[in-house]
């Protein structure tokens, strides 16, 4: 170990703007105490560090010689697009990368402010004193973070035992206090409930009472909230934030969204290409950044207010073209097809009950209502968007118009037929006018079939066109409208990013020329400059195409610049309906309200 000064180091900008911070600080005290400054050491420093994947003699840079600081008691944010290297940089702290990466730099970690210790050099037993102990994570997916096998009590246990040499009894005395400090419901019960028992806000709240079991000095939150509703995100942010200020901890926060960088982060550091190119406070950047890049992450993002022609995208302000982009948005979306005064679908009085309570005999006797009395129509070459949180029926409402769940009661009317009295050939029929498309587009594609075999299925099952080659000339078709090529029709699912994943699933609707297509939460979990490009495709299709669709979404933000007409669901009801612009603008309903106030970064004026 060796003691190190930091104002001796002036190669980062990082230090400079912590200095300047912690100067200020002690001027609205009327107090500097210079020689304290000049002894302060960052919580974590990375110094010319860089990642090098290397497998079958193909290398991958996926770091490439970057330095920045981590300060204590701070919020540190990295933003960035999926594959800059965020996630990677992260692990690397724990050691966590597979035997292939070679890594180069250094990792520096000083518990207490004078000394610090080279993480990359520590042994593996070394490193075990330091994973949950002094630095703890919370993964992006807690279902497959979580060990399914285990209680949640008993996980948590696990790391308080093994770190600090309590005995069962207090241990489990010691995870129930923190189920309470993460705000979790009848503590007691969740620590005997398993992972698939419980929900997703509530699964990311036991990772995070596993993450601070030890009182970490520095808490890594990859993507903490990634797929959550805008409530169950607000919440979880702002209990990271309570825990950061009462354990007087670091946060490290990894994250695509920069609205919750906005609310939440005191620093900034943006990614690109496994390269840092802008860092500093966070509030400086987001309101003056200066790298093309971090403009065009900031730009990427729908706005509340008055909607564009089309959403700019990062190619737009890499290549210099972004003035442009942004005078052609002066100016309201208009579609090239007017809404039609005839519905082409109708929902009247839609009930769905699930079986909640059973007898020892397996009858149910008690039942959750996830449909509770829903009626609406959606009229020719309109964007009905829905929203609400997870759990207010959004889902169960898209299957049963598509009758893969069956309604308990109600009616629901596709161009003038009543669908739910279909038969089972008949309903097969009536699915080639209605089409889906799904939130994961990799787990809803045959990873054993290619591209091209993906799409031209469905049009054999309808049998829809003359002959194989005509099939795959649609195929091709296909592609070029959702912005692919040609080549893209052998490879295989696994050869794509999420975003192109996506277009493929679009294109694979569109196979069967529906009459109407539902978006299941089909941009959530992508990065804000790919959601951008599906939001574009979405309405340049629906122009070209004349199609009606439903769009399912947590996000107002994404729901108002897609759609036309916005309903609001809660607790399986339809709570408010109206004009996308009058929903966001003069909503009515509380409900509504709380869900606009929750949206990252709906107060900050990018």
């Amino acid at each position: 170990m060796s003691s190190i000064n930091p104002l001796a180091k002036g190669e980062n900008s990082f230090y400079n703007n912590n200095f300047k911070r912690y100067c200020q600080y002690a001027e609205n005290l009327n107090y500097i105490d210079t020689e304290s400054l000049l002894i302060m050491i960052p919580l974590l420093q990375f110094k010319n560090f860089s990642i090098q994947f290397s497998k079958n003699d193909i290398s991958f840079d996926a770091v490439r010689n970057i330095s920045f600081e981590i300060q204590k008691n701070n919020i540190t944010a990295i933003v960035g697009e999926s594959g800059s290297g965020k996630s990677v940089t992260a692990m690397s702290v724990l050691k966590l990368l597979p035997e292939y990466a070679k890594v180069s730099g250094n990792i520096l970690f000083s518990e207490d402010g004078t000394t610090q210790m080279d993480i990359r050099n520590l042994e593996k037993k070394n490193i075990n004193s330091i994973r949950g102990n002094k630095i703890g994570m919370v993964f992006q997916e807690p279902m497959t973070s979580l060990n399914p096998l285990m209680t949640c009590g008993n996980q948590v246990m696990e790391a308080i035992i093994q770190h600090k040499k309590l005995s069962k009894t207090e241990a489990k005395k010691r995870t129930i206090e923190l189920f309470k400090k993460v705000e979790l419901p009848n503590p007691d019960l969740i620590f005997k409930r398993y992972a698939h028992q419980i929900s997703g806000g509530q699964k990311q709240r036991v990772m995070i009472a596993m993450a601070i079991s030890c009182d970490p000095l520095l808490l890594i939150a990859d993507e903490p909230t990634t797929a959550l509703d805008v409530i169950v995100q607000k919440n979880i942010m702002a209990l990271l934030k309570k825990l950061q200020q009462q354990n007087n901890m670091a946060v490290l926060l990894i994250t695509h969204d920069l609205g919750l960088v906005a609310d939440y982060a005191d620093d900034l550091i943006v990614f690109y290409k496994g390269e840092i190119v802008e860092s500093g406070m966070a509030v400086d950047i987001l309101s003056n950044p200066s790298h093309a890049y971090t403009k065009g992450l900031i730009s990427c993002r729908p706005s509340l207010g008055s909607k564009g022609k089309k959403l700019p995208v990062l190619e737009d302000f890499l290549s210099s073209t972004s003035s442009k982009i942004i005078n052609d948005n002066s100016t309201t979306f208009e579609s090239k097809k007017e809404i039609a005064a005839q519905p082409i679908l109708s929902v009247e009085n839609l009930e769905v009950l699930f079986p909640a309570t059973k007898n020892i005999w397996g009858k149910t006797k008690t039942f959750h209502k996830a449909l509770d009395d829903i009626s609406f129509k959606v009229m020719q070459n309109e964007i009905l968007g829905i929203v609400g949180e997870s759990g207010s029926g959004k889902t169960t409402l898209g299957k049963a118009i598509l009758q893969l769940i069956k309604p308990n009661s109600g009616n629901i009317f596709l161009k003038g037929k009543d669908i739910t009295q279909l038969y089972a050939k008949n309903v097969q029929t009536a699915r080639k006018e209605l089409q889906i498309v799904f939130q994961d587009p990799y787990g809803s594609l045959n990873p054993r079939l290619t591209i091209g075999d993906a799409i031209t299925e469905p049009m054999k099952v309808h049998n829809l066109h003359h002959n194989d080659k005509s099939r795959k000339e649609k195929a091709m078709e296909l592609l070029k409208q959702v912005k692919l090529e040609d080549k893209h029709f052998k490879r295989y699912p696994h050869q794509f990013s999420g975003g192109q994943r996506q277009r493929i699933c679009i294109a694979r609707a569109l196979a069967l020329e529906p009459s109407f297509l539902i978006f299941d939460e089909s941009v959530s979990a992508l990065d804000v400059s790919v959601q951008a490009q599906i939001l574009n495709l979405i309405n340049e299709l629906k122009a070209s195409l004349n199609f009606t669709s439903i769009f399912i979404s947590h996000d107002l933000s994404v729901v108002h610049y897609i759609s036309d007409r916005i309903l609001v669901m809660k607790n399986g009801k339809i709570v408010e309906d109206g004009s996308a612009d009058t929903i966001i603008s003069r909503p009515i309903h509380d409900y509504t309200k709380q869900l606009i106030s929750a949206i990252p970064g709906s107060n900050i004026q990018f």
